[in-house]
């Protein structure tokens, strides 16, 4: 393929030259009470905005109109909006947003429970999760002045669609992962350098569809990777398998990316690395949720997300107590590093003050960026321990690191105190490259997890309230097993295994 690279450079260095002007005092507050007002006059109209009267909320101020906007939409989370999104589902028109929503990511988020759809209207796809996508290329260019990122194609690993709901009328309206979506309508650049055919790579069928993925793949000049780190292993090591090579360069000599979210990547770094040229090949971390493109990676050496402020989402943070209750939510001029906050929205795509489960601690202010802590409702605090995603996760990677493991899939919970035992937890963890010795594994992630976590290092002391974890290896193919029965019997696409189960019946599903 001829090098386009050169020819679009240009507008994507404007995108990351805009956010360079967040690092002022004030160009952030100033900027999301833009977005606030514009989302404002677009949901006035509605049904939902008539209900929450926001025709009234005319305060001239940006302070004013934030706090007016506070005091008169509630913060919500699904069920509360559920009966909307529905009806929309069912073709409604001017529900939550202007007009008729034709796409809808299906979701059932990492703690169970009935299908989400989450509206992806026409405005956040192209304000918000398009919009995002480019300006993770414009970072990545950046960063990488020598890139030949357009001399060749983007494999992009998807979900499919399932229009699941019998009642659901014509309209054209599809529901399903978002990332199908996005391949789906995608626009025309877009699907030019895009691999492989949206026939293929919007399959149901996850048997069938893997190796015809693979044949496709490798037939094409692949330069960039981008979608979901545990999903994409699979296909990557279908790969190498077929060729007989050992390492991603000698199948795509072009290969310099891989553009990744969902989940953290720091339990799959090692494995990455083992099959990739360290020389040639990046990663880069993307914030892309089914409500929206919310954070982009703008430095290979600091691995916290820029907050994406004027992508048509308004931003709240709810500062998150050591039992899981919130605080009042605050705008971004009053965040603090350090404190753990979940994250609301109000957006393009009709959702108004929505928790969306996901909570994040800034390790900057200006420019405002961050890190997933995790989720809200995925914590173990069944001994008092206060054990978080964002501890888990820390603790993983390191004993992955230093007992030469490698870690496909996990979830941990409580086991209670029985039979003379201690409680404790358990760690159901499917390797792709198993540790030197699984006793080593289990006191290098014990440790870890005290020393990220003092509240779990008090109840272990001396081993008079928690005893240690007990790590049991999973075989191969029990998580993916698991999500194509329970998961919506979905598999390649945007479904989660939760990462820590609050309570032991959570845990036992994944047995």
């Amino acid at each position: 393929m001829i090098n386009l690279t050169w020819a679009v450079r240009g507008y994507f260095s404007r995108l990351a030259r805009r956010m360079d002007a967040w690092a002022e005092p004030g160009v952030a507050e100033r900027t999301q009470s833009e977005v606030l007002r514009k989302l404002l006059t677009r949901v006035a109209a509605t049904e939902q905005g008539r209900r929450l009267e926001l025709s009234r909320l005319t305060a001239p101020g940006d302070e004013s109109l934030r706090r007016a906007y506070a005091e008169r939409v509630p913060v919500s989370e699904y069920e509360d909006v559920r009966e909307l999104t529905l009806r929309m589902v069912r073709g409604e028109r001017n529900v939550m947003w202007p007009g008729r929503c034709r796409n809808f990511a299906q979701s059932s988020g990492t703690s169970g429970g009935k299908s989400k759809y989450i509206p992806v209207t026409d405005a956040s796809l192209r304000l918000n999760h398009f919009a995002g996508s480019a300006d993770a290329v414009a970072s990545y260019l950046r960063l990488n002045p020598e890139s030949r990122l357009f001399s060749g194609k983007a494999l992009i690993l998807g979900g499919s669609f399932a229009n699941e709901l019998a009642d659901t009328p014509g309209h054209g309206i599809r529901v399903g992962d978002l990332s199908a979506t996005l391949i789906d309508r995608a626009p025309a650049l877009g699907a030019m350098m895009r691999t492989p055919a949206k026939e293929l790579a919007l399959m149901a069928d996850w048997e069938q569809k893997l190796p015809r993925l693979v044949e496709a793949a490798t037939r094409q000049p692949i330069t960039s990777l981008s979608g979901v780190p545990s999903w994409f292993l699979i296909l990557l090591r279908r790969v190498l398998e077929q060729t007989g090579k050992g390492c991603l360069q000698d199948v795509w000599p072009g290969l310099e990316v891989f553009f990744h979210g969902g989940i953290s990547f720091a339990p799959y770094r090692s494995e990455y690395e083992s099959f990739t040229d360290g020389g040639k090949m990046h990663f880069l971390e993307t914030y892309n949720a089914s409500e929206g493109f919310f954070g982009v990676q703008t430095d290979f050496d600091d691995r916290s997300l820029q907050l994406l402020i004027d992508r048509g989402v308004y931003f709240e943070f709810a500062p998150m107590g050591n039992d899981g209750e919130w605080g009042e939510p605050v705008g971004i001029e009053q965040v603090q590093t350090g404190r753990t906050y979940a994250l609301i929205i109000s957006s393009v795509n009709g959702l108004l003050r929505y928790s969306i489960g996901d909570t994040v601690r800034f390790t900057s202010l200006l420019p405002p960026k961050f890190v997933i802590a995790g989720r809200t409702k995925s914590f173990i605090n069944a001994f008092g321990e206060e054990l978080m995603e964002h501890n888990a996760e820390r603790a993983m990677a390191e004993a992955c690191s230093l007992t030469g493991a490698a870690v496909e899939n996990y979830t941990a919970g409580p086991v209670y105190a029985a039979d003379g035992r201690r409680g404790r937890h358990r760690w159901l963890i499917e390797f792709s490259r198993e540790p030197r010795d699984i006793s080593e594994f289990a006191a290098v992630l014990d440790r870890e997890l005290q020393r990220v976590n003092s509240d779990y290092q008090a109840k272990r002391a001396g081993g008079i309230f928690l005893d240690a974890p007990q790590v049991r290896p999973m075989l191969r193919g029990h998580f993916a097993h698991w999500l194509a029965t329970h998961g919506n019997g979905k598999l390649g696409g945007q479904r989660k295994i939760p990462r820590l189960c609050p309570t032991a019946p959570r845990l036992a599903e994944f047995e």
